[in-house]
């Protein structure tokens, strides 16, 4: 029962996944492809802790947080990049 489950989940994920994809792309402005790619980090976030479930490894999980920390600190980055046109000061 939860491999159904982690397999409609994984399949919500990535119908997810698509539809930002297609708001980056389509985006009408700057702020809507930066809130498109920080959601697509965490459906990618999701689909790692979802395959480490279905496979039963923990290797999943730790690529999970290492996605997390990239994702994080390049929203930031250009976040800041788009406020300042400068990343470092």
């Amino acid at each position: 029962m939860i491999g159904i489950a982690v397999a409609f989940a994984i399949g919500c994920f990535s119908l997810g996944l698509l539809m930002n994809l297609w708001r980056l792309v389509q985006g009408p402005n700057l702020a809507d492809r930066v809130l498109a790619l920080d959601t697509m980090v965490i459906n990618l976030i999701a689909l790692l802790v979802l395959y480490g479930i279905r496979n039963g490894t923990a290797m999943y999980y730790e690529a999970a947080m290492l996605v997390a920390m990239v994702g994080f600190v390049s929203t930031v980055a250009y976040c800041r990049f788009i406020l300042r046109g400068d990343i470092i000061e």
